[in-house]
C-alpha cells in the first residue's frame, strides 16, 4: 500500500510537472505521475496545450503496461470527448488500479471522471493537496467561475507613483531587468490590452521579446480599447498576430468577447485611464507593479480616481510576491477576497456546471 506521505510527494511532483504546461490557451495546467505498488514513480506526463494529449494519456504513453499502477493527477480525469478522448476511460482501458487527484473538475461536460472510474472498479482518492493545487490553478479556476479572462493590471512607476514626467517622457522609468521581466509576463498571457491613448502617445509594439530584442515564441494578441483609430503607420500594425480593436469603452463587453475567443488571460498595460476603469469596475484579478527608486512629482499618476473617498473603502490586496530586478522592484498582488476554488463558493457559475471544457 502506498503511504499518504508518498502520495503527497507524488502530487507535489505532479504539480511541478503541470507548471511546464502553457498558461495560455484557456486550458488548465495539469500534471500526472504513475506509481507502482511500492510507490516508485514509473512514468510522468503533463498537458502541453489545446489539442495535445492530456497529462494522463501523456504519462500512459510512457509505459508498456500500466496495469495495477496508481495515477496521481492534479485535476480530476476528464469525462469528455473533445479534441481528445476522455482521460477517465483511458485510465480504465490501461488497467490502472487507483487514481488519486487533488481538485474536482468543475466543467459541465468534462466532470464526472471520478464516478466513471469508480463504476469501472477503480479506487479513487480525491482531495490530496487540494489547497496547494487550488492555489496553483487559481487563475484558471477564477476565470472559469467568472466566465471572463483572468485580468492582470501592470504599470511601472516611480516611488511616488508617477508613470511619466510633467512633459510626458517616460523612457525609461525602470531598468532592463524589469523590462525583460515584463516581456516574460506578456508571453505568459493570451492577450495584451491598452487604450487608444497609449497607442497614440507611445506607439507600442506590444510584442514579447527576448534579451537581444528577438521575438519570443509565444506572443500575446494585442487588443486596443477605444474609439480613436489606430494610425496606419503604427508599430502595432506590424505585430505578427495583428491586433483586435474594440471601438468602445465597455471593458466588460470586450472581456466577454475575448473569453468567447478562448482568451483565458489578459495583461492590461494601460494607460492610467484604462487601468483605473478596470479597477473601478472590479475587473482586475492581479497586479504587477514595477517600482523604480526615483521621484518625479507632478500630475501623471499611475492610477486615477477610483471613487474611493474614505480609508474604510480602500481596495485591499493580498501580497503574493515581490522581488528585486536590478535597481527596481516588482510587487505582485491579488484582489481579496476571491475564490480559490469554485467549490468554496457554490453560488458561482462553475458550481452550476457551465465552466469551459478541457480540450
Amino acid at each position: 500500500m502506498i503511504s499518504s506521505r508518498a502520495l503527497d510527494e507524488a502530487m507535489r511532483h505532479a504539480l511541478s510537472l503541470a507548471a511546464h504546461g502553457p498558461t495560455t490557451g484557456g486550458n488548465p495546467q495539469v500534471g500526472c505521475v504513475l506509481l507502482d505498488e511500492s510507490g516508485v514513480m514509473v512514468a510522468e506526463g503533463w498537458h502541453r496545450g489545446a489539442g495535445t494529449p492530456h497529462a494522463e494519456t501523456d504519462a500512459l504513453s510512457r509505459v508498456a503496461d500500466a496495469a495495477g499502477l496508481t495515477a496521481v493527477v492534479t485535476l480530476e480525469p476528464c469525462n469528455h470527448t473533445g479534441r481528445t478522448g476522455p482521460c477517465a476511460q483511458a485510465l480504465i482501458d490501461a488497467g490502472v488500479r487507483r487514481v488519486v487527484f487533488a481538485l474536482s473538475d468543475p466543467g459541465q461536460d468534462s466532470a464526472g471522471g471520478a464516478d466513471r472510474l469508480r463504476a469501472a472498479g477503480v479506487e479513487v482518492i480525491a482531495g490530496v493537496l487540494e489547497a496547494e493545487a487550488s492555489e496553483f490553478l487559481t487563475p484558471w479556476l477564477v476565470a472559469a467561475a467568472r466566465r471572463r479572462p483572468w485580468v492582470t493590471a501592470k504599470w511601472a512607476s516611480t516611488l511616488d507613483g508617477r508613470i511619466a514626467a510633467a512633459d510626458g517622457t517616460s523612457r525609461w522609468i525602470t531598468g532592463t531587468a524589469a523590462r525583460q521581466h515584463v516581456h516574460e509576463q506578456r508571453a505568459g498571457n493570451d492577450a495584451i490590452m491598452v487604450g487608444t491613448g497609449t497607442v497614440l502617445a507611445d506607439d507600442p509594439a506590444l510584442t514579447a521579446r527576448g534579451d537581444a530584442g528577438e521575438l519570443l515564441e509565444r506572443q500575446p494578441l494585442p487588443v486596443v480599447l477605444g474609439e480613436r483609430e489606430v494610425p496606419a503607420d503604427a508599430r502595432l500594425r506590424q505585430h505578427p498576430l495583428g491586433f483586435i480593436q474594440f471601438a468602445t469603452r465597455d471593458l466588460a463587453s470586450a472581456l466577454d468577447d475575448l473569453w468567447r475567443r478562448d482568451v483565458g488571460r489578459v495583461y492590461v498595460e494601460g494607460g492610467p485611464t484604462l487601468i483605473s476603469a478596470a479597477i473601478s469596475a472590479g475587473l482586475v484579478d492581479e497586479y504587477h507593479i514595477y517600482l523604480s527608486p526615483m521621484l518625479l512629482g507632478g500630475p501623471r499618476h499611475a492610477v486615477g480616481d477610483l471613487g474611493i473617498t474614505t480609508m474604510t473603502d480602500a481596495l485591499r490586496l493580498h501580497l503574493r510576491d515581490f522581488r528585486r530586478l536590478g535597481d527596481d522592484i516588482v510587487v505582485m498582488a491579488r484582489t481579496v477576497p476571491g475564490p480559490t476554488h469554485p467549490s468554496l463558493d457554490r453560488g458561482d457559475d462553475v458550481a452550476h456546471g457551465i465552466a469551459p471544457e478541457r480540450h
